[in-house]
């Protein structure tokens, strides 16, 4: 990660250990708003005020969330979540953190916001893109700044915390959505951001939505009990994490892909839940029997593999 992050703290760990992949909100940068740090220490009073006690206290409403909590230990190194109904009738999300709780609306943005009145601030730069299109004939002179970048930066980090948190409860279409819907954030920012350290900076995490994504579409087959469709996605995942560091020069680091080989272990359980074909089975007997020299049975199962081949098929 960045050095403007080394103060931070870290995000929630990602499933199977694996590095999260989205850095904090602002990449450690002030915001525009705040301007240059500066010494803001207030000037010392002329004399000391007295203390004042509300009128209303120990009346009105409490807002400490400790009751929401209670029962609810932090439990460093998990990802601790929980579905609940709100206040409005609709479902929600909440990860339990270690001073508290986040949550995040199951639809739409996380946080419920609308930026410009679109569900997120990365339809709002699509639809920017497809008017200039329409207007221009071409998508060139189209371009995203680096406030717009950090914008859809900050955003994506609000969808792999709710991705994360869909993923341990099973949701796997809301993970699909999201990891889709992140990786179109990358291909936004790679094509049309001005600063080439915009378009570079989230490639890296390429690989790691790209995984999550693919785990998720496999888990829905297997759910289907589609298997062979499940397997075959897998496949094709692990082709382009391996696509990915061919094209940035690094083909030997696919060989040692921590994404590469979750998804490997993943195909390889899907594997041993395929139906066997019965011509394989007996193949992998005759190969058994060639090995211990049991010519006789080879023979017998050399002739039994003939037939079945030879048989026309329904």
């Amino acid at each position: 990660m960045s050095a403007e992050r080394e103060r931070e703290k870290e995000p929630p760990p990602a499933p199977d250990g694996a590095t999260p992949p989205l850095p904090r909100p602002g990449n450690g940068e002030p915001r525009p708003e705040q301007g240059p740090r500066q010494d803001r220490t207030p000037p010392r009073p002329a004399r000391t005020p007295r203390a004042r006690v509300s009128k209303t206290e120990g009346k009105a409403p409490t807002k400490d969330i400790a009751p929401l909590l209670k029962g609810w230990d932090y439990e460093p190194g998990t990802i601790n979540v929980r579905k609940i109904r709100g206040a409005d009738g609709q479902f929600k999300l909440q990860m339990r953190l270690d001073l508290g709780l986040l949550q995040m609306e199951l639809n739409g943005r996380p946080d419920g916001s609308k930026p410009h009145g679109f569900d997120s601030l990365l339809e709002y730069f699509e639809a920017q893109l497809k008017d200039h299109s329409e207007r221009n004939g071409t998508e060139l002179g189209f371009h995203l700044t680096h406030d717009q970048c950090r914008s859809l930066r900050e955003e994506a980090y609000m969808y792999y915390q709710r991705y994360i948190s869909l993923f341990v409860l099973e949701d796997y279409q809301g993970v699909l959505r999201d990891t889709a819907r992140n990786l179109r954030v990358l291909d936004l920012c790679g094509k049309y951001a001005v600063d080439e350290q915009d378009r570079l900076f989230l490639e890296q995490y390429r690989p790691y939505i790209t995984m999550m994504n693919t785990r998720a579409a496999a888990s829905l087959l297997v759910e289907e009990r589609k298997l062979r469709e499940a397997h075959d996605a897998l496949q094709q995942g692990i082709e382009q994490i391996r696509e990915f560091f061919v094209r940035f020069g690094q083909p030997e680091a696919f060989a040692e892909s921590n994404e590469a080989r979750v998804l490997r272990r993943m195909a390889r359980e899907v594997r041993k839940k395929l139906p066997v074909d019965p011509i394989q089975r007996l193949q992998n007997r005759l190969d058994k029997a060639v090995k211990i020299e049991d010519y006789e049975e080879a023979a017998r199962l050399r002739d039994e593999i003939n037939r079945r081949k030879a048989r026309p098929s329904a």
